[in-house]
């Protein structure tokens, strides 16, 4: 295939540059998905043209990083990022170029990119490829190699490295032995690569089918330790009795089996047993006891996540995930236990810790779990819901302004009385009328706290 379709909008955008004498390629990503028969996410263009000059081609043209011969282009609804043919030089930080030039052709700007498959254009509005570097047999083969020597590739942006494992992930491909070997030589260029960037990458690796292709790479080659040490620290970690892998292998598998759209699951059950090898304590029979390693585990998740820079909203949802995680339901709970797990982890997050415990499940196993298992539970809190239980102080027929009106307070002891008349009403919801809590209340007040009644 020497030639793609190009699509209209870029043969309309393309247009616009041959009509003042300039070259329009397009390159990257979307090059590689088109190849691979893939909707491509977005679109990317390098051009002879300086930056400054497209900025007088269309109506609304955004400088993002015209320093770096970036421009944005909005076109009838598209954004797409431009950039002006260049070369690099020096990387002292091996994060960022020291300094830019401008080239004079596509083939010079694409031998500065950082992976083959990556390396290939698109003439506009022909669609005639260009394939200096061999891109497009390496896509045929399903290998991710460099281009030119790997570690100068490596030596340039310490991130490549990671991406070279995340697109492995991603692609299904195998690395390049010569690529993958240059990794571990570079981990202390990779070192320096903001946390940002880092969580960028495992995020992409975390919504691809088989995110342990990633993470196994980067435990081969030493950036699981570099990036990740709490997960790196699981392996050899033995568990025995019901589970047939280590720490690593079983946090790894759990995250396979954990529903690839949602982040949130996915990073809690990666790191749902990340505090075993603090707690474990052999038990006198051969095997070990990990108690509490939910709690040290939800520590770890937070740390881990603030350190890679995640929201504090994921850092918190995936520590309560992770925290709740070793619930055991059994058909003997009562009402009221049931209303209390409901309570305890929300209903907003139920769906997420029945996935979670779904893969944690079927990792311990090793065959994928049926949502029928958590049937009985599932259908148990959908009872609870219906029945509009009180599920939270709010959901009280009473507040703090009736409580007052006996003459309680407002401080710590009329919290308490709410909290109890919450235990209350969770225990039977029946009781959940006004004069029935008033008239507990003020029991409460006068008998056990000594307050005056009738108000």
């Amino acid at each position: 295939m020497d030639r793609i379709p190009v699509p209209s909008l870029l043969r309309e955008i393309a247009s616009v540059f041959s009509s003042r004498g300039r070259k329009a390629y397009l390159v990257g990503g979307a090059v590689r998905d088109i190849l691979l028969k893939k909707e491509p996410g977005d679109w990317d263009i390098a051009t002879d043209a300086p930056p400054e000059e497209v900025r007088t081609f269309f109506r609304r043209v955004i400088p993002t990083g015209i320093e770096h011969g970036t421009v944005t282009i909005h076109y009838k609804g598209a954004q797409i990022e431009c950039t002006t043919f260049r070369t690099e030089e020096g990387y002292s930080d091996g994060r960022r170029p020291d300094a830019i030039r401008y080239a004079a052709t596509v083939e010079e700007d694409l031998s500065r990119r950082d992976f083959t498959m990556n390396a290939i254009a698109v003439s506009l509005p022909d669609g005639t490829i260009v394939d200096p570097e061999g891109g497009r047999a390496d896509i045929k083969a399903g290998i991710i190699r460099t281009v030119g020597r790997a570690d100068e590739r490596f030596a340039e942006d310490g991130l490549r490295p990671l991406r070279a494992v995340r697109f492995a992930a991603q692609l299904g491909f195998a690395v390049d032995p010569g690529t993958l070997a240059a990794i571990k030589p570079a981990l202390p260029v990779s070192a320096r690569v903001a946390r940002e960037r880092v969580r960028d990458e495992l995020v992409k690796a975390l919504g691809s089918t088989r995110p342990s292709l990633c993470f196994r790479l980067m435990e081969d080659t030493g950036l699981l330790g570099l990036f990740l040490p709490e997960l790196a620290r699981c392996r050899g970690v033995e568990q025995r009795g019901n589970h047939r892998l280590d720490v690593l292998d079983h946090l790894l598998l759990a995250c396979d089996l954990a529903p690839a759209g949602d982040l949130v699951v996915r990073l809690a059950a990666l790191l749902h047993d990340v505090g075993k090898p603090d707690v474990r304590v052999e038990d006198g029979s051969g095997g070990y006891t990990f108690h509490r390693h939910e709690a040290r585990s939800a520590e770890i998740a937070l740390a881990v996540l603030d350190r890679l820079r995640f929201p504090k909203k994921t850092a918190e949802e995936v520590a309560h995930l992770v925290r709740e995680h070793m619930f055991h339901y059994e058909d003997r709970w009562t009402d009221a236990a049931v209303r209390r797990f409901l309570v305890r982890v929300g209903p907003e997050s139920l769906d997420r810790l029945l996935s979670l415990r779904l893969a944690d499940t079927g990792a311990i196993s090793g065959v994928p779990a049926g949502p029928e298992t958590l049937l009985p539970l599932r259908k148990r809190v959908d009872a609870v819901i219906a029945e509009r239980a009180a599920l939270s102080i709010a959901d009280l027929a009473v507040n703090g302004n009736d409580l007052a009106a006996l003459g309680v307070p407002r401080g710590p002891q009329l919290g308490i009385i709410l909290r109890e008349l919450f235990e209350t009403a969770l225990d039977d919801p029946a009781l959940n009328e006004r004069a029935r809590l008033l008239e507990i209340a003020e029991r409460i007040w006068v008998d056990r706290m000594g307050g005056a009644g009738g108000a």
